[in-house]
C-alpha cells in the first residue's frame, strides 16, 4: 500500500482542502439550472428537486457507516476508487438526459462523495495534532463555504451559455484532474487500522451517539445547514418564476449566500479562543430576531432585495454557529477519527435533507413570505437544540 510521504504533506493537505467542498459543489453548481433542467427533461419542479434530495440522503446515510470502513481498510485506495466512480457518474448524467438514470447516478455520487470527504476530514486527524489540528478543523466550514460561493456563479454562467449538462461535464473533468494529483502526491495516512468487527464497531457508534453533547451538536449543525438547503432548493423558482429574473441572478444570489456563509466561518475563526457557549447562544438569539423580522416584513411586501437582504445575515449566523459546533464534534473523538467524521458529516446531510425537503413538501413555497415561515420553524428547532446543549455542557462543567 502506498504510504503518505511527509515530503508531499503540504500538497496532500491542499488536495484534501480542495476535495472537502466537493459535496457542496455537486449540489450548488446546478442550482441555477433547476428550472431549465425541469423543462429540458420534461418533468416537474419537484422531480428535479428530488435529484438534490437523493444526493443528500445517500451521502448522509453512507457517511454514517463509511467512517468505520475507512478506519479499518484505510483512506487511499478507497479515495482513488471513489474519485474514478464519481467522475464517470458525472459524465453519465451529462450524456444520458433521463430522470431515472440521473436519480441513480446522483445516489452513486452521494456515496462516492461520502467516501472522499470523510476520508479527507480524517486525513487531518491522522496527520496533525494539538493546535495544528484545531487550526485546520476550524478552517473546514470556511473552505467548505467556497462551494456555495463559487459553484452557483459558475453554474449560472454555464447554464446561460451552454445549458445544464455542462455543469456535470465540468464536475467529471475536475474530479479526473484531482485524481491525477492524488495518484502522484498522496498515499495512505491511516497509521493504525482497526479490525473490522461488527460488534466493536457497533459499540463505538453506541458510545458516540450516546454522548449527549455530541448528538445535540449534530442536531445544531444539521438545523443550521437546513437554512442553506431550503434556500438552495426554492430560491431559483422564486427568483426566476415569481420575480421573472434570469438564472444568472439566481447564481449571484447563491454567490452572495455563500459569501455570507464563509463570513460567518471567518468570524468564528477570529473568535476561536472564546468559550463555545459564549458564541453560539447570542448567535441563536440574533437568528431568531432576524427570522421574526423576515416574517413580518414579507407579510406586507417582497422583492429580490428583501429576500436576499434577510437571507444574507441569516446565513452569516448559520455559518458562524455551524463552524463552531462542527469543529467541536469533529474533535470530540480523536481516537476514531473516521467514524466521528462520518457521523458528523452524515448527520448534517440526513438532518438537513429530511428537515429541508420535508418542510418544502409540507408548505407550498412560492414566495418569500412562505419561505420566511420555513426559516422560522428551522430557527425554533435549532434554538431548542442549543438550549438543551447549553444545559448539558453546564452539567458537565
Amino acid at each position: 500500500m502506498k504510504q503518505q510521504s511527509l515530503k508531499f504533506l503540504h500538497v496532500s493537505t491542499l488536495l484534501a482542502f480542495i476535495l472537502i467542498p466537493l459535496g457542496g459543489l455537486t449540489t450548488d453548481i446546478y442550482i441555477p439550472s433547476l428550472p431549465s433542467m425541469a423543462q429540458g427533461l420534461g418533468v416537474s419542479m419537484r422531480s428535479v428537486q428530488v435529484t438534490l434530495l437523493l444526493f443528500m440522503i445517500s451521502s448522509g446515510i453512507s457517511q454514517l457507516f463509511i467512517g468505520s470502513i475507512l478506519d479499518s481498510f484505510g483512506r487511499y485506495r478507497i479515495n482513488v476508487a471513489a474519485l474514478i466512480t464519481f467522475s464517470i457518474a458525472s459524465f453519465v448524467i451529462a450524456t444520458i438526459p433521463n430522470i431515472q438514470v440521473i436519480y441513480a447516478m446522483r445516489i452513486v455520487q452521494g456515496i462516492t462523495v461520502s467516501l472522499i470527504i470523510v476520508g479527507k476530514r480524517a486525513f487531518f486527524v491522522d496527520m496533525y495534532r494539538g493546535e495544528q489540528l484545531k487550526h485546520y478543523t476550524s478552517l473546514f466550514s470556511i473552505v467548505w463555504a467556497t462551494a456555495p460561493i463559487v459553484a452557483p456563479f459558475i453554474g449560472g454562467y454555464l447554464e446561460t451559455h451552454f445549458g445544464w449538462r455542462s455543469n456535470f461535464y465540468l464536475l467529471g473533468s475536475l474530479t479526473a484532474l484531482v485524481l491525477f494529483f492524488e495518484l502522484r502526491y498522496t498515499g495512505e495516512t491511516l497509521q493504525t487500522s482497526r479490525a473490522f468487527k461488527r460488534a466493536d464497531i457497533a459499540e463505538v457508534y453506541r458510545m458516540m451517539l450516546g454522548t449527549r453533547d455530541f448528538t445535540l451538536g449534530l442536531l445544531i449543525i444539521g438545523f443550521s445547514y437546513s437554512l442553506l438547503v431550503v434556500y438552495g432548493m426554492v430560491s431559483p423558482f422564486i427568483i426566476e418564476k415569481k420575480y421573472g429574473l434570469s438564472p444568472l441572478v439566481s447564481g449571484y444570489s447563491s454567490l452572495a449566500s455563500g459569501i455570507a456563509l464563509m463570513s460567518g466561518g471567518i468570524i468564528s475563526k477570529i473568535l476561536i479562543n472564546k468559550p463555545l457557549l459564549f458564541k453560539i447562544v447570542p448567535a441563536t438569539v440574533i437568528l431568531l430576531l432576524l427570522v421574526a423580522g423576515m416574517v413580518l416584513t414579507t407579510a406586507y411586501t417582497e422583492n429580490i432585495w428583501i429576500l436576499v437582504g434577510f437571507t444574507l445575515p441569516l446565513h452569516v449566523i448559520s455559518g458562524f454557529v455551524f463552524n463552531n459546533v462542527y469543529a467541536y464534534c469533529l474533535q470530540r473523538f480523536t481516537q476514531s477519527a473516521g467514524t466521528a467524521s462520518g457521523l458528523t458529516g452524515g448527520g448534517i446531510y440526513v438532518i438537513s435533507s429530511v428537515v429541508g425537503y420535508g418542510l418544502i413538501n409540507l408548505f407550498n413555497i412560492r414566495s418569500a413570505h412562505s419561505f420566511a415561515y420555513i426559516n422560522l420553524i428551522i430557527a425554533l428547532l435549532m434554538a431548542a437544540a442549543v438550549a438543551v446543549f447549553v444545559n448539558v455542557k453546564k452539567v458537565k462543567q
